[in-house]
């Protein structure tokens, strides 16, 4: 059971974002695109004349036995866990039956290091339906069954975001069972949702008194239709970024730590290109603490902007029949200072069946791959990452 006691802000009313397919379809220029998403955006931004609608819901998941007769003492720090792509294939599927459960599909390793976070999130890469029909002339469309939710709660995911390139690959009905089938299952989802404002509403959780913000937005779909409109669902895109930044700018007051979790760059590109750059640090001028991305499938580096961590592409961490390289990130905060620390986990993947490594060997190399398309920044034995003093 996770140590944290967690507090979901839904911003409802202070906001009412193995392989995949080709580069045609995952990494298109849009051009023509992009000029129909600015419109659509330019549609749904609200008057900044007006006053902002005060904050949303309050929900406490406070679990029954935290609520303890003497009271423990407060922790010195909260972890939160991230995670890339991950996709119950078929090769995961046959994993999990295979195993009778969950130790199928992720070790002994990786389970206790999410068991012991305070919050994990990933990048979920399909939609939870059994409606819709797939996209046309797209090569390569997911969708699961709604009932296979219960494969992220064993996980122990807590929140996922939705804005990529898959999520609509089975139109907007499916969208919005997914939607409805992670809020059933206590998932918090950022990214996508009915309409432009429900796209871009942050999560917000308080893990030990900290306000954590989340915000999801992708620069990858394959068509321009998918940007969620004024009534019409879909993303949150940032092809156009001005959207994005309002929102995080919109988010800042409301949380002590703020991370945005874009979908970008090129697929099997280890190194991040300039959209990516850009976007990142526009995040950060907004307000962002951490720029955390997805989409290419393998890892990108690290990389700190005035102060700011960005990890470009987290890679898969539970996708198809082989994984290389994929990794755990640990974002460590102090409860006093919210100063913040990453550490790397690594593992690999075969088969469906994604482990942490415990060779020493293959750790250190790990490391030093990352070092290696990183800017700027070195890993210690332990997988702490840091900038060296000049």
């Amino acid at each position: 059971m996770k140590k944290a006691t967690l507090l979901a802000l839904f911003s409802s009313l202070c906001f009412t974002l193995t392989g995949c397919a080709s580069s045609r379809y995952h990494d298109p220029d849009l051009t023509a695109a992009a000029a129909t998403i600015a419109v659509q955006q330019e549609e749904t931004v609200p008057d900044s004349t007006e006053s902002p609608s005060e904050p949303g819901q309050v929900i406490s998941l406070t679990p029954q036995a935290e609520e303890e007769e003497t009271a423990s003492p407060e922790p010195d720090s909260i972890d939160i866990l991230i995670a890339g792509d991950v996709l119950f294939s078929d090769h995961v599927l046959n994993a999990y039956e295979s195993a009778g459960g969950i130790s199928g599909v992720l070790d002994e390793g990786f389970r206790n290091d999410i068991d012991s976070a305070d919050f994990f999130a990933v990048n979920e890469e399909f939609p939870f339906s059994s409606r819709g029909t797939a996209a046309p002339d797209k090569q390569y469309t997911f969708r699961l069954p709604e009932d296979k939710v219960s494969i992220m709660k064993e996980l122990g995911v807590d929140l996922v975001t939705l804005a990529n390139n898959h999520t609509l690959d089975f139109g907007t009905d499916a969208l919005l069972d997914t939607c409805t089938t992670l809020d059933q299952a206590g998932i918090l989802h950022v990214g996508a949702g009915a309409d432009s404002e429900s796209a871009r509403k942050p999560a917000i959780v308080d893990i030990q008194g900290i306000k954590v913000g989340f915000i999801g937005a992708s620069r990858v779909i394959p068509v321009a239709s998918w940007t969620a409109g004024k009534n019409s669902p879909g993303l949150l895109t940032a092809y156009d970024t001005s959207l994005l930044i309002q929102t995080i700018q919109e988010t800042r007051p409301l949380c002590d730590y703020l991370i945005v979790y874009p979908h970008w760059g090129v697929e099997r590109e280890e190194m991040p290109v300039d959209h990516q750059k850009s976007i990142a640090r526009q995040c950060i001028d907004a307000g962002a603490d951490f720029v955390i991305g997805s989409h290419p499938h393998v890892l990108q580096g690290l990389e700190y902007y005035k102060g700011k961590p960005i990890s470009y592409s987290m890679g898969n961490f539970i996708f198809g029949s082989s994984i290389p390289k994929t990794m755990l990130l640990k974002l460590t905060l102090d409860t006093d200072t919210l100063e913040p620390s990453i550490s790397l986990i690594p593992g690999t993947s075969a088969g469906g069946y994604t482990r942490k490594l415990t060779e020493q060997e293959r750790i250190q190399e790990f490391y030093q791959y990352i070092e290696s398309i990183s800017f700027g920044i070195q890993i210690d034995e332990q997988g702490r990452v840091s900038v060296p003093v000049s």
